[in-house]
């Protein structure tokens, strides 16, 4: 099973220029995996927590493409937060890891780079379910 220890900071491409700045992601190169997925969260009220829910196989990256947010990290054993506030920094977070996503600053924007397309089946959902999982 996965630890969070295995969670993550990647440092994304980060190119400066006079007219903006840009950060390419290249799935194996980058993150080491096929992106099959891409979504984001924005709109969300500033305070307010997403998520709450492991993933049986996805891996995700997830970065703050602007504003600020908390991702909550448990392994059934550890819990920890990492801050994510600059868009050239994703936080890999392995299968089997519980996360939520939580204290968003007004106007956040949060990326989310998915290895698998978008599954219901692959969701845990409950936290009671997730931990009889992890003891299997």
């Amino acid at each position: 099973m996965s630890n969070i220890d295995e969670c993550r900071i990647i440092k994304l491409p980060f190119i400066q220029n006079r007219q903006g700045n840009i950060t390419p992601v290249n799935s194996a190169i980058d993150i080491g995996f096929h992106i099959n997925r891409i979504y984001y969260l924005y709109d969300v009220p500033g305070g307010a927590a997403r998520g709450g829910h492991a993933h049986k196989e996805l891996q995700q990256i997830i970065v703050s493409v602007m504003g600020a947010f908390d991702v909550i990290l448990d392994d059934g054993k550890n819990r920890k937060t990492v801050h994510l506030d600059r868009a050239y920094y994703g936080l890999y977070i392995p299968k089997m890891i519980w996360r939520e996503v939580d204290n968003f600053s007004s106007g956040a924007i949060c990326l989310v780079l998915a290895s698998l397309p978008y599954d219901e089946t692959d969701y845990y959902r409950d936290y009671d379910e997730y931990l009889r999982a992890l003891k299997k």
